[in-house]
């Protein structure tokens, strides 16, 4: 078990309010209200190289992925924010948040400063509040026997625009645009919300949070490694064979959508594929062309 799994469940015991879901899920839901809380720090979630404007658009948006998940309205945020020092770089993150924000259309209501101290790394947060839809916010908790497993997008283009950033590899600007500018799925969110079981984002890897769902459900799941979505670009540079498909449901910082539901949902703005199913039991498999795979070393990020 990880520190942070370890944390976590500490917090359970506190943490009894129906509307914390257990602390087993994307956000909180109170009344109708969608509450979640994204931090991101310097070294841990983006490079101390990343440009302020790029930091302040993931910020909002892997918040704003949390309400999608949930098929809520976005209604506004509060920020907290680590002063280092450094005016010009506190001016350019401000210009971007006020650029992402209003993208995507979420009001600044408030929050909160600090300052750091010397040589500590960058660290934000944001809250972000939305509105559950009318049929109820899906949990990730809902998954059934006999559903399947489905994901919007495609996976892993992230993980090279990562790569790309650190200098480990040449790639087409697509992927690092996937690193550094993701973009929530708010209207999928909402369209999905009602064909849904269970739902939740993809923000640590495919197959580390096809797990947490499948256990959240207290069920078994087959992922197939096989139908995992790749971009062109991603299969440009790393192929699409079992090795890459691997890396990317294990890359992380997709912010696609990942549900469970009894059949293909319909009249979606954006395409999805069946990757797998969940079935009576518990655990993981993985598959690739129906021959069973041993599942890898890592899953996914874990803050260990």
């Amino acid at each position: 078990m990880s520190r942070e799994s370890a944390f976590i469940d500490s917090l359970r015991a506190i943490a009894t309010h129906p509307a914390a879901r257990g602390l087993a899920d994307d956000a909180a839901v109170l009344g109708d209200l969608v509450l979640t809380h994204d931090m991101i720090v310097e070294g841990v979630h983006f490079l101390p190289a990343d440009p302020p404007a790029d930091i302040a658009w993931k910020l909002a948006a892997v918040n704003l992925s949390d309400l999608a998940a949930k098929g809520a309205t976005p209604l506004g945020a509060l920020i907290g924010y680590g002063l280092t020092g450094d005016a010009a770089w506190d001016a350019a993150f401000a210009a971007g948040l006020a650029a992402a924000l209003d993208q995507f259309g979420l009001p600044l209501l408030g929050g909160d400063t600090v300052s750091l101290p010397a040589g500590a790394p960058r660290t934000l947060g944001m809250t972000a509040i939305g509105r559950a839809p009318p049929g109820g916010a899906p949990a990730r908790s809902g998954a059934r026997a006999g559903d399947g497993l489905f994901v919007t997008g495609t996976v892993g283009d992230a993980g090279l625009g990562l790569a790309m950033a650190q200098g480990r590899l040449e790639g087409p600007a697509a992927l690092g645009d996937a690193y550094r500018r993701p973009v929530p799925l708010i209207a999928a969110g909402q369209a999905l919300a009602a064909q849904v079981s269970a739902m939740m984002d993809v923000s640590d890897g495919l197959l580390i949070d096809a797990a947490r769902m499948a256990d959240a459900s207290g069920l078994a799941l087959r992922v197939d490694l096989d139908r995992v979505p790749l971009s062109p670009a991603l299969v440009a540079v790393s192929g699409g064979g079992r090795a890459a498909r691997i890396a990317a449901a294990t890359a992380g910082d997709d912010y696609q959508l990942l549900f469970a539901a009894a059949a293909p949902p319909a009249g979606l703005p954006c395409p999805v594929t069946r990757i797998g199913a969940f079935s009576a039991g518990r655990g993981l498999s993985l598959c690739d062309a129906g021959t069973p795979v041993s599942l890898p070393d890592r899953l996914g990020y874990l803050h260990d």
